[in-house]
């Protein structure tokens, strides 16, 4: 598999680009070709994503390793192929993208080509939880500022142990961030922190 190539812009269509290297035109598949047109007649780096089928070899592009690593976590999606991924990550907001399926917000999901209720709601059971790479700002604040917002006061030695016991069991810092705060009006056992989170959890 290609990680990168690097040459000379040749030719820029609606969708692809056309790289030069060493007198080989390489035809690479982009979100949005145009975000090259800065470089046209002039040498670029573009990531690349070779796809292998039957009938077909494929190279997609990406300005970055990041907008390529979040166009393979869409296609892990059920019902999302190369097409629909370009198409999602045509937006050129990946934050936006993010912050959608994190809130499953499926209206914002549907308005992308190809992407009608089943699919949107495909992607925010497979994807949620597991983007913050892509948008860390949608994630910064850590559990110690949600202790401090909370209380007052010094957290109990048992709701930290059961905050530590809900990070194991793979909740991650933005879902237990959410319920921290009513959590930490009560005052009871490790044990009965750890049910009293579940239950709230399945409300989120």
């Amino acid at each position: 598999m290609f990680d990168f190539i690097h040459g000379k812009v040749e030719f820029i269509d609606v969708q692809y680009i056309v790289i030069e290297v060493s007198g080989i035109g390489y035809q690479i598949h982009c979100p949005n070709p145009y975000i090259f047109q800065k470089e046209l007649n002039d040498e670029c780096k573009i990531y690349t994503y070779q796809h292998v089928r039957e009938d077909l070899i494929r190279l997609y592009g990406f300005k970055t390793r990041k907008e390529r690593h979040l166009f393979e976590k869409l296609l892990n999606v059920s019902g999302i192929g190369p097409k629909g991924a370009l198409a999602i990550l045509a937006s050129g907001q990946p934050e936006q993208l993010v912050n959608a399926i994190e809130e499953e917000d499926e209206k914002f999901l549907v308005k992308f080509p190809g992407v009608g209720k089943k699919t949107a709601r495909q992607i925010i059971l497979d994807l949620k939880g597991k983007l913050d790479e892509f948008a860390p700002n949608l994630f910064q604040q850590d559990i110690s500022e949600v202790f401090n917002k909370a209380s007052k006061n010094n957290l109990s030695k048992e709701l930290e142990e059961a905050v530590e016991a809900l990070k194991a069991l793979g909740y991650v810092d933005r879902e237990i961030n959410k319920i921290v705060p009513q959590l930490a009006k009560e005052q009871t056992t490790t044990d009965q922190y750890i049910k009293m989170a579940l239950q709230l959890m399945l409300k989120l």
